[in-house]
């Protein structure tokens, strides 16, 4: 137990040293938009170490493999499309607000600010790590459910991702907000999606039996993935700067779909 003790302390101390990193780059050249794909990198390897190192006896080969593969196909694919989307410019508009937000003060809470989102790649890679450490000796159900979850997930983001990018690349777009595909049924669909993959892993680590009552811990990842998508970095940060940028359109489209769940989309009653 002392062993799993320290090695989860070196998971968050790596975890920290990265966004430490993070922040110094950003403080020498003002690129914030590599925070977020620095974050994901991070977190994808830190949760590969943590899902196959042999700390821990019991479980299946297999299993560990699996969950490794989740981490790093998760993590290659948000971290390369965060990247290539700020290859350019290099600003997030939503750290770009915090910091004129903040004032004076932007230089320490920025730091203290990416030290809390390395705390958040903790409560993921713990869900990766328990995942991975089920103690059932052989692949079960479970596991290909989770499997199916995480697939979906990574789809769903991607051809949300495509579409968007589609959209803003059409310069009859140009001042437009995206409402085509999954757009229409979410206005941040990439967010559903990054959250859905993130239950995967709970439903892997899960044992409804008493089996693995620490498997319970990985149920933390698409908890805490809701409350920062939807109330705190995700949705509030980057729907300010669409009101902003967009105005009476974003409002007109805040008011016929739904923020986060992908559903039917709200008709629209304006006369026409």
């Amino acid at each position: 137990m002392t062993i799993v003790i320290l090695f989860l302390v070196a998971l968050f101390a790596a975890l920290a040293l990265i966004m430490m990193g993070a922040w110094a780059y950003e403080e020498r050249t003002g690129r914030s938009g590599w925070i977020d794909a620095t974050w994901s990198a991070a977190v994808g390897l830190v949760g590969v170490a943590a899902a196959l190192a042999p700390v821990a006896p019991g479980g299946s080969a297999a299993r560990a493999w699996l969950v490794a593969a989740m981490a790093a196909v998760w993590s290659a694919r948000l971290a390369l499309h965060i990247g290539g989307r700020n290859a350019k410019g290099g600003r997030d508009p939503r750290y770009e607000a915090l910091k004129e937000q903040w004032g004076e003060s932007a230089r320490l809470r920025m730091f203290l600010f990416l030290q809390s989102q390395a705390a958040a790649g903790f409560v993921l890679v713990l869900a990766i790590f328990v995942a991975a450490r089920h103690p059932a000796a052989s692949l079960r159900p479970a596991d290909a459910l989770g499997v199916a979850l995480f697939l979906l997930a990574v789809v769903g983001e991607a051809v949300a991702d495509r579409q968007l990018k589609a959209f803003g690349a059409d310069p009859a777009n140009k001042g437009k907000v995206c409402d085509v595909g999954l757009w229409r049924l979410s206005r941040h669909p990439n967010y559903f999606f990054e959250w859905l993959g993130w239950t995967a892993y709970a439903v892997i680590a899960i044992d409804l039996t008493g089996l693995y009552p620490a498997g319970w811990l990985a149920i933390l990842a698409p908890l805490l993935m809701y409350y920062l998508l939807v109330h705190v970095s995700g949705i509030p940060p980057l729907e300010a700067h669409m009101l902003r940028s967009r105005g009476d359109a974003f409002r007109d489209y805040q008011r016929r779909v739904g923020a986060f769940w992908p559903l039917p989309r709200i008709a629209d009653d304006r006369p026409t």
